[in-house]
């Protein structure tokens, strides 16, 4: 765990090298944030540890099979992690980022398990559901956007060397990252990269039943999360309520 985990309820400046996104997590006392943080092997905002869930389907352990998505904690992306921009805190971030959560409204967002490429995710079960999602995370970027330093010239072509589609490139350039706007597709991701079709089954069999019995996602707050120093852990710094009213489903 990160030695985040001791302060990730407290507001305090980070270091230059910190990075920061907003995701989507489920509520602290929610079904959901229980059933991902067990999964993933732990819980990124009390910094507990958990044994996963083992499938009587699946050969390997599942922590062999949720390393790349462990680091990042139980969550789905709104806008992806970046570095501030020279001027800019960590509080003021924290300002502006529970000023934008307070004029959205909560949904409830029906979820299904699925195979995105060659890794496992849940996704908005209908398109109602999806662009819900999208403009939720279209917004916030367009709110936040402005406090986040430019990628450098270094990582900007490392990324634009990946390939990305002619509108994905231009994203990249403008937002420092391509699959935004029309190219955002919300997902919680459940796996690493796994090259075996059937371990891939496996894992979606199993979570079509979980999601089932779960039911839908409440989207009622966001969160920020924070990466201490490269490479290290993210962790769950603040929540972000949504305000108060009615929940519509997607």
């Amino acid at each position: 765990m990160s030695s985040a985990a001791s302060v990730v309820n407290e507001a305090v400046e980070w270091s230059a090298e910190a990075r920061f996104a907003v995701y989507y997590a489920p509520s602290r006392e929610s079904a959901w944030w229980q059933a991902g943080s067990e999964w993933l092997g732990g819980d990124v905002e009390s910094g507990v540890r958990y044994t996963p869930p083992q499938p009587a389907t699946v050969v390997r352990a599942v922590s062999d099979l949720t390393q790349a998505p462990r680091r990042y904690g139980w969550h789905g992306t709104l806008v992806a992690p970046f570095r501030l921009a020279d001027g800019v805190t960590s509080l003021g971030l924290l300002d502006d980022a529970r000023a934008w959560a307070r004029q959205q409204a909560p949904f409830d967002l029906l979820v299904e398990a699925a195979t995105l490429g060659d890794f496992v995710a849940l996704r908005p079960a209908l398109p109602a559901g999806d662009a819900a999602m999208r403009e939720l995370a279209s917004s916030a970027l367009r709110t936040l956007g402005g406090l986040r330093a430019k990628p450098s010239a270094a990582d900007l072509a490392r990324r634009l060397a990946a390939p990305l589609t002619e509108r994905q490139r231009s994203l990249l350039i403008e937002w420092g990252y391509p699959y935004v706007f029309d190219e955002f597709r919300f997902h919680m991701t459940l796996s690493s990269s796994l090259e075996a079709a059937d371990e891939r089954a496996a894992l979606v069999a199993w979570w079509h039943e979980r999601a089932a019995g779960l039911g839908p996602l409440v989207v009622d707050s966001a969160a920020l999360f924070v990466e201490p120093a490269p490479g290290e852990p993210f962790a769950l710094w603040q929540r972000l309520p949504f305000q108060t009213g009615g929940v519509a489903q997607q």
